[in-house]
């Protein structure tokens, strides 16, 4: 029998690469790529930071200025004051954590449901959540807010409430598959031999499972702090306080009367949370995300 190796299949093979010539025009490409494809994502980002230290004419000036002429970090104090910016950012981590522990606790429960305790028509229900993924979000905007504007039962108004924004998020169908996904990578070994010292179901969770899914758990809890933080439409639509509004929907109640460039001060530092969550969390979102995906 013929014995066969594994290589690895890449768009140019290592012998072409060996040749001086393909090796030059292969690493100015890809340096030509890299270079473009940072343009696009660092160039919006640039030209808010680099705005929020212009002053209102050079902002406004055509053709645009790639420096400033003369830096102004002031921009960046009045926004801070005008805008009320601490408050809002207060209310962003309000909302944000809210969300996240209520979709850790329905999310981890729904996913250990259908993973471990296997009830019947399971993965017909795994299959509907999956399909409400596929529904575009514009078009439950009218269904949720009568929803929340007379909660079913209750028959209680939820506008101006947190829980406005907080019960939307919670069932969340692709926190739910990655959860599931992972639980199901969980070896049956140390779910049965939980069941055999006594653990129930609950015991098992608490004890056994949750302590193996801290990978996937970060992942779910940055994915539901950064959903809550840029959703701009939902939030207007059931907080009509400015004083109680996250931070997208607070700088653009208040920002009749800013200058220009107070404005996209404050836009700039809105947008640091959410770059530092990624920045520190960048590796955990991978590994979270991979994990689970092959089963030995």
């Amino acid at each position: 029998m013929a014995a066969f190796t594994q290589q690895n299949r890449t768009l140019i093979s290592s012998a072409a690469l060996s040749r001086p010539r393909a090796k030059f025009v292969y690493w100015t490409v890809l340096s030509l790529v890299i270079l473009v494809f940072t343009l696009v994502f660092l160039g919006p980002l640039y030209w808010m930071v680099t705005g929020g230290f212009k002053s209102a004419q050079e902002v406004l000036a055509n053709p645009p200025t790639l420096f400033p002429k003369h830096p102004r970090a002031s921009n960046y104090s009045d926004a801070w004051s005008e805008l009320k910016i601490a408050r809002l950012l207060f209310n962003t981590f309000y909302y944000a954590f809210g969300a996240l522990l209520l979709q850790l606790v329905f999310d981890v429960a729904a996913a250990y449901a259908i993973s471990k305790l296997r009830p019947v028509l399971g993965n017909v229900i795994l299959g509907m959540m999956l399909a409400t993924l596929m529904i575009p979000a514009a078009v439950l905007i009218v269904p949720q807010y009568m929803t929340v504007l007379d909660l079913p039962l209750l028959h209680v108004n939820l506008i101006g409430t947190p829980w406005a924004i907080w019960l939307p998020t919670v069932a969340n169908g692709f926190n739910i598959f990655l959860l599931k996904r992972f639980f199901d990578s969980i070896p049956e070994d140390l779910m049965s031999a939980a069941k055999i010292d006594g653990a129930g179901p609950l015991r098992t969770l608490w004890s056994i499972v949750l302590p193996m899914s801290r990978p996937i758990l970060g992942v779910v809890s940055i994915f539901a702090v950064v959903n809550v933080w840029k959703d701009f439409l939902w939030p207007m639509l059931v907080e009509p306080d400015p004083k109680n509004q996250p931070i997208n929907i607070g700088i653009n109640s208040l920002s009749q009367g800013v200058p220009q460039n107070v404005l996209i001060a404050a836009l700039a530092i809105s947008a640091v949370p959410t770059l530092l969550i990624f920045l520190l969390f960048q590796r955990n979102i991978m590994s979270g995300l991979t994990a689970g995906s092959l089963k030995g």
